[in-house]
């Protein structure tokens, strides 16, 4: 007998985590299930599964910063983001980070099984809707691609999209366990290498790099 894949996932909608779970639970060890980016990091961490079940768009931290930290804390895991986006500028940024599969939820129901066997033997899946923007040089300002772009690094990343979920710089200090003067100081590089003055437009340009949900 086969031994079961051990597979964590990590959304923010309970609902979704539902349908998930009703899917995989007669195929897989579903060992853990989280609602936010970090929880997601420390969990993999704890729980070395085999396979991590990530969204793009999550709180907290974001599935692709989250999955670029997961691959220095357990390397091992395969990821495999399961997202509403349907843009070859998603899929670009999560295939850098170490995602080796790509699948809508809208059609989750119908590939979601097919993407974890191919990626849990060492292949990329890719939703069929998206496999042109494999090929497409899609890149979006500020996600460290094209001379143009902006250069952020990843704690400024984690600290913008705390801001653009609406925290303040006390609790961005204890989320991500700085100072607030720390915090203070991410903030005004931020806002100097964008070339931003108000949080509105900090939020703006945290949405359109996939930071955060519309």
């Amino acid at each position: 007998m086969n031994k079961r894949a051990r597979i964590l996932l990590a959304d923010d909608h309970s609902f979704i985590l539902a349908g998930i779970r009703s899917l995989l639970e007669p195929h897989y060890d579903l060992v853990g299930q989280v609602g936010d980016g970090r929880s997601l990091v420390e969990a993999t961490g704890r729980l070395k599964p085999d396979l991590v079940i990530l969204d793009v768009t999550m709180p907290l931290l974001n599935g692709i910063d989250a999955a670029r930290q997961i691959k220095k804390v357990w390397p091992q895991a395969k990821l495999l983001f399961l997202s509403m986006h349907a843009s070859p500028v998603y899929l670009r940024e999560a295939l850098d980070a170490g995602g080796s599969g790509y699948v809508l939820k809208s059609s989750a129901v119908e590939e979601l099984r097919t993407a974890i066997q191919k990626v849990l033997k060492g292949q990329i899946y890719v939703a069929p809707s998206l496999e042109r923007g494999i090929l497409d040089g899609v890149r979006i300002p500020g996600l460290g691609h094209g001379r143009a772009s902006v250069q952020l690094t990843e704690r400024q990343r984690e600290v913008l999209q705390l801001i653009a979920e609406g925290r303040g710089n006390k609790e961005i200090a204890t989320i991500l366990r700085v100072s607030v003067k720390t915090v203070e100081f991410h903030r005004g590089r931020i806002m100097n290498k964008l070339g931003v003055h108000t949080v509105a437009e900090l939020i703006r340009w945290a949405i359109q790099a996939g930071l955060v949900g519309e």
